[in-house]
């Protein structure tokens, strides 16, 4: 078992090792002055397990295309099986035609890891559950629940909690957080207008007094979070904290919940925002590499995954 890590989150990747009590699997990889990508692989690595840790996060076509030459670079050097580790598996949102005239890009984007000779894929938190239908290989999609259950249990003094869906698709998530701290849920019932943009149009449940938790897979510009945080505080909420597994963070985003009325935004380093939220005290990162290198190993031991939520 080796552990080939890509550059979109080099300290992920080192902390994973770590908890395997590994070394990282020494390689080449750079950029062309055109672009174009180059990863060499430089210790013989036959017959070998080999797990490359790479995020397609910003920027999302690079990374993308660095995760899928360095696969192919792995199978030319006759590994044995390839996991294809994706803690943030961008282009996920676009997982069927919401248009007449549309791609589905996370079809696209399986096939082409599939074709580049992965066998087996290690995500975190899928936008879509069905998306795992669409890779020809096995999936093993994990979810960042329990750790964001123990985070509140631990951090989180309140005797009266509601877990907060930020929109009617992740109803199925607030309520798995809520068996785990046993609290009810409420939904947030939004319009969107736009990629990007969206309206509270009404709070569904009682959030009167109570500490909301709105969970989420997916953090961009931020511009749901900071309406639904408000619409809860103006239905009487007490406090508003959020955990979302992936923060991706674009544009203003980190300066508007700088600003917004939540009072804890808690993300996973599935992506690595180290420089963008290094001046907010509202951010607080908790990390995966755990749960993370336990999946890993399940998987070189041929044992059960499924059996880390239980």
């Amino acid at each position: 078992m080796k552990v080939l890590s890509g550059t979109s989150n080099l300290k992920l990747s080192k902390d994973i090792a770590t908890k395997l009590k590994l070394k990282l699997v020494n390689s080449n990889i750079k950029r062309f002055s055109d672009g174009e990508i180059y990863v060499e692989i430089n210790e013989n690595i036959r017959g070998n397990s080999i797990f490359v840790v790479q995020s397609s996060s910003t920027p999302a076509n690079d990374n993308l295309m660095e995760l899928l030459i360095a696969i192919d670079a792995l199978r030319r050097s006759s590994a044995k099986n390839i996991t294809a580790v994706i803690p943030y598996f961008g282009y996920a949102r676009q997982d069927r035609k919401v248009a007449p005239r549309t791609a589905i890009t996370a079809k696209l984007v399986s096939n082409l890891i599939t074709n580049s000779g992965a066998n087996r894929i290690l995500t975190l938190d899928l936008h879509a559950g069905q998306i795992q239908g669409f890779f020809d290989i096995p999936v093993d999609n994990l979810f960042a629940t329990p750790i964001f259950s123990r985070h509140i249990k631990k951090n989180i003094k309140s005797k009266s909690f509601v877990c907060v869906s930020p929109d009617v698709g992740g109803v199925e998530r607030a309520r798995a957080l809520g068996r785990r701290i046993n609290a009810g849920i409420a939904i947030v019932d939004k319009r969107r207008s736009a990629p990007g943009k969206s309206e509270v149009m009404n709070i569904v449940g009682y959030v009167k007094n109570k500490t909301c938790i709105i969970i989420d897979d997916i953090i961009d510009s931020g511009g749901t979070i900071v309406n639904a945080a408000k619409a809860l505080k103006d239905k009487g909420a007490k406090d508003v904290y959020v955990y979302v597994t992936h923060a991706v963070l674009s544009g203003n985003a980190v300066e508007k919940i700088n600003k917004s009325l939540v009072k804890k935004l808690v993300i996973t380093d599935s992506i690595d925002n180290s420089k963008k939220i290094k001046n907010s005290n509202k951010i607080q990162v908790v990390s995966i590499s755990t749960m993370m290198a336990e999946a890993m190993k399940r998987i070189s031991n041929s044992t059960s995954v499924s059996s880390l939520f239980k």
